[in-house]
């Protein structure tokens, strides 16, 4: 029962390496029979493997009268179902896209409100919402412009500048 309980905590230990060292195994074979086993020889799905097969092992061997070759098979099964879950669930991780981040361009045409008055020849804030979030930016405008006016983006001056119109109703 020792040996299925060192497997257990090793596989622990080899999991909390993997925090630091995920994708060494991968980078020392690769090119190995041409990625068959791409993903399937990570850090993680080695830990998930180890720590399953230990303790699985550990609690057979433990609770019941069977002896360490059975033990052994229960371990193993559990620990390919456990490795074979990390695997799909760090795939799925990695597929996983966010949108695209908005670029300066993308704040033409965005309607917003004035924060801090902008004068006729300086900067003044303004208030807007990208991909669904307030961001607060300085503003210039050809004409003055008072607090709480609506306004609509005419140009992106840099990343935290924007050139603005009021709104006409």
């Amino acid at each position: 029962m020792g040996l299925f309980l060192g497997l257990g905590i090793a596989g622990i230990a080899l999991l909390a390496l993997s925090l630091v060292f995920d994708g060494v195994l991968e980078g020392v074979l690769d090119g190995a029979l041409d990625g068959v086993f791409d993903g399937w020889l990570s850090l993680p799905v080695t830990a998930g493997f180890v720590s399953m097969l230990g303790f699985t092992g550990a609690i057979v061997l433990g609770a019941t009268g069977l002896g360490a070759g059975s033990a052994t098979a229960a371990g193993v099964l559990a620990g390919l179902a456990a490795g074979w879950l990390t695997w799909k669930l760090s795939r799925a991780l990695l597929r996983d896209q966010t949108a695209a981040t908005p670029r300066g361009d993308d704040l033409i045409g965005t309607a917003g409100s004035v924060v801090t008055p902008i004068p006729a020849d300086g900067y003044g804030e303004v208030l807007l919402r990208v991909a669904g979030q307030p961001v607060k930016l300085a503003a210039k405008s050809a004409v003055p412009v008072e607090r709480g006016a609506e306004i609509w983006v005419e140009a992106a001056l840099s990343t935290t500048a924007v050139a603005v119109r009021r709104v006409e109703r």
